[in-house]
């Protein structure tokens, strides 16, 4: 079981096989979300966790009545365990989950009469599933989330390219292996890396994760940055600084 406290808000998810995950956490924490920030979309939302995270700082930035964050989930389960904890949060004005897919979604705007490139969206976000080549999980469920074969971070960067506006941004988070590929197709999509953090669980191993943010436009240098979870048996300063405003830290 997993809390989180978004202030007057705590999620506790009881489902085992969709736990609330450091990946997301991470993510909900670092990407960078700016005032002109009006509506958002959060790609493989499971139980909402990020786009709760990205509520709770576009309202403390006091964009509460004019950002919406969009989150779809092609499970149908977990799309509607998204949309009960948006009802009960203190922002549920600013989020709505949908069962839908992003080829779904896609094709949906589209057909509204949305040509690509119309620039719907400010901030797309997703902690896509890695796990290309590990041996796939028996459950279903379980295998869908955390698998590629059903959603990769190549057809969110594809979306993206069609989709963001302007000054939109793309923010991933993906295992650190996985970075210069990443980058290589994000080029191929007209989309340039802003922005790279790059987690180490400990200060003496390599990266184990890398947020990614990339945009339209080609930046004069990419932002570089490290993040160290944990030191000598204890999370950081560095850590907690960051996630002192979700976690319930016990």
């Amino acid at each position: 079981m997993s809390e989180f406290r978004f202030k007057r808000f705590s999620v506790t998810n009881e489902r085992s096989a969709m736990k609330v995950n450091t990946d997301g956490v991470l993510l909900g924490a670092l990407m960078t979300l700016r005032p002109d920030d009006r509506m958002l979309l959060d790609v493989g939302t499971g139980t909402g966790t990020i786009a709760l995270m990205a509520a709770q700082r576009l309202s403390d930035m006091g964009l509460q009545h004019s950002a919406h964050i969009v989150a779809i989930d092609i499970d149908a389960p977990s799309a509607a365990e998204a949309s009960a904890n948006f009802i009960r949060s203190p922002w549920p004005q600013m989020l709505s989950a949908e069962n839908v897919s992003l080829e779904g979604l896609a094709f949906r705007m589209a057909s509204a009469g949305y040509p690509p490139g119309t620039g719907l969206f400010d901030h797309v976000f997703s902690n896509p599933p890695y796990f290309e080549t590990e041996l796939k999980s028996p459950d279903l469920r379980r295998r869908e989330a955390r698998h590629a074969g059903s959603l990769s971070y190549r057809e969110i960067l594809d979306f993206a390219s069609r989709w963001l506006s302007p000054g939109g941004r793309c923010s991933l988070i993906l295992p650190s292996e996985a970075e210069p590929d990443l980058c290589r197709h994000a080029r191929m999509c007209g989309l340039f890396p802003e922005r790279l953090v790059r987690v180490r669980t400990v200060p003496s191993r390599p990266p184990r994760r890398t947020v990614a943010e990339f945009s339209r436009v080609r930046p004069e240098r990419t932002s570089e940055e490290s993040l160290v979870m944990q030191e000598e048996g204890r999370y950081t300063e560095q850590y907690t600084g960051l996630t002192s405003e979700f976690y319930l830290w016990a």
